[in-house]
């Protein structure tokens, strides 16, 4: 089974690496060729087709001009440990043992707008490019044209490779839409996360982003890959419920 991720806004690249060791993101040429575009726009031009502050603007100016090839150490920080957002917060890969971070390295996808698909041991320059944006590019005029279907062949191989035929969708519609599923070798599982709230259960952003990293760091600790084992995933309150669940998209509910 291999599981999706989306990637985060917040980023930290002070805290050391806590990995056994790296490798290197797998479509660089195509970043390469996103980083030649983005090295032409302005902090101005940024903040209006990023929607950000004039201070995130000139920030990731200065990235896209600073990044450089090859990536090592000095420069780049493990993808699953430079995200800091909700999601990565549930994930606490920070507390992954060796052969947590080997099962994820097999097992784990996060998208991104930037690098297409990181395994979680790939090296990774600070950047902010989120996938929903449009960006003129020699393939169209947004981000979802200018991957097509890289993203979706690579995960195929790699889908092929982890033993299964299941893809465990823990990601965000906005970067799943990267993924071209009618040409994905796998059936895809994507739960989903709901709380009770006046009567009824709820799907409120905060938590969901948090149970799916949660979801993906018990997956990657307990060695999941199976779609039967998933139903046991009980952390943090959830539970399946097998009520508002069907077999393509298993809801677990919590009452807090």
């Amino acid at each position: 089974m291999l599981t999706v991720l989306s990637p985060a806004k917040t980023l930290d690249f002070e805290t050391p690496s806590t990995a056994p060791k790296h490798s290197q993101p797998l479509l660089l040429d195509e970043s390469e060729k996103l980083i030649d575009i983005l090295t032409t726009k302005s902090p101005h031009d940024l903040q209006k087709m990023m929607g950000i502050s004039d201070t995130l603007a000139a920030l990731n100016v200065e990235r896209f001009h600073e990044w450089r090839r090859p990536f090592n150490k000095s420069n780049a920080k493990t993808a699953v440990l430079a995200f800091r957002g909700d999601v990565y917060v549930g994930l606490e890969a920070d507390s992954f043992s060796d052969e947590d971070f080997a099962f994820a390295q097999d097992h784990l996808r996060i998208l991104s707008g930037l690098y297409g698909v990181l395994r979680p041991l790939d090296l990774m320059q600070a950047y902010r490019l989120e996938m929903g944006i449009k960006l003129d590019n020699p393939n169209g005029s947004n981000l979802y044209q200018f991957w097509g279907s890289k993203i979706t062949d690579l995960l195929n191989k790699h889908i092929k490779k982890s033993g299964s035929t299941t893809l465990l969708n823990l990601a965000s519609n906005e970067y799943f839409k990267a993924i071209k599923k009618k040409e994905l070798n796998a059936e895809v599982i994507s739960p989903a996360f709901r709380h009770y709230r006046d009567g009824n259960y709820k799907m409120i952003s905060f938590f969901a982003k948090r149970a799916r990293g949660t979801m993906a760091a018990w997956v990657t600790k307990n060695k999941i890959n199976s779609v039967d084992d998933l139903k046991e995933f009980n952390l943090d309150g959830y539970r399946y419920n097998k009520t508002l669940s069907t077999e393509s998209a298993p809801v677990f509910t919590a009452r807090r």
